[in-house]
């Protein structure tokens, strides 16, 4: 009961439910490439919404009959009940609170006052957005009621995951395999960028796997300005498989000059390696001494 009541009051305070009443905000989520966020694009979009009925203006009454005064709350919408000592009043029961009562309902609402549209707009995404924004489009929510104004639109922006790029803000990341051999010779490669476009990486010479190279503006544009991220390919050097025969002669060969059990991390080919190696020498001898 006093739920009800205190729930009422508040109602009141806000036009209450026979006034004018503004219509709800809707959330549309919108799934991006990671393309549609470099270039930006003009996306349509549909959705469902509740609009006020053409058919009867949104009074839920039949087109030329009108609304009737409500017998029980006389206009009022609400009602007074005497429970002991307390008078409590409530939302009319009979009008729902409109104080007024409808005798002929519109066929095409159903005396609701609304229907269902599909809607379709026009969406202008701009360069650079990401995840979790938010693109607000005032009065392209629900319908409001009894005249009010109708809600907003937010548009929810999402972005499906990229089979090269992974992205951290205006940052992009490639992982991008490399030979052996031209990982430890140095070089040039060609890798992707999200424009469209390639461009060479130099590769020093000895490059390690997890070593980044840094690509100056390849990255993805920063809203609201003319600046670019950069882009970072990160070097995964890639262990050579189905040898012939003399190609594993030719690593044989070189595994033999190879001077990786050196105790001079720095003059070894493999100070990693080397380095662990005595690493675990000192260890041992610690051990048993």
């Amino acid at each position: 009961i006093f739920e009800d009541m205190f729930g009422d009051v508040m109602g009141r305070g806000s036009g209450g439910r026979g006034g004018p009443r503004r219509g709800s905000d809707i959330q549309y989520t919108l799934e991006l490439t990671l393309e549609d966020a470099y270039h930006g694009k003009e996306a349509q979009i549909e959705y469902p919404v509740h609009q006020s009925c053409e058919s009867c203006n949104g009074t839920g009454a039949e087109p030329g009959t009108g609304t009737e005064t409500c017998p029980s709350c006389h206009g009022a919408g609400r009602v007074r009940m005497q429970q002991g000592f307390f008078t409590i009043e409530r939302t009319c029961p009979t009008c729902h609170g409109a104080g007024q009562i409808i005798r002929d309902p519109c066929k095409a609402c159903g005396g609701e006052g609304m229907t269902v549209k599909e809607k379709n707009l026009k969406i202008k995404i701009p360069p650079g957005v990401d995840t979790g924004r938010r693109i607000r489009l005032s009065g392209e929510g629900e319908g409001g009621m009894k005249g009010g104004a109708s809600g907003d639109l937010y548009v929810l922006l999402t972005l499906k995951p990229h089979k090269i790029f992974h992205r951290q803000d205006s940052s992009l990341y490639a992982r991008v395999p490399v030979q052996m051999t031209k990982a430890a010779l140095g070089g040039e490669i060609e890798v992707p960028t999200i424009d469209g476009k390639t461009a060479l990486v130099k590769i020093p010479e000895g490059t390690q796997t997890g070593q980044k190279v840094r690509l100056k503006g390849k990255g993805m544009p920063i809203m609201r300005t003319d600046n670019f991220g950069d882009m970072y390919v990160e070097v995964q050097v890639e262990t050579p498989v189905n040898l012939s025969r003399e190609q594993k002669d030719l690593l044989k060969k070189l595994d033999d000059t190879m001077s990786g059990e050196k105790s001079d991390d720095e003059n070894s080919n493999s100070p990693m390696a080397s380095g662990f190696v005595r690493r675990m020498k000192e260890l041992w001898d610690d051990l048993t001494e």
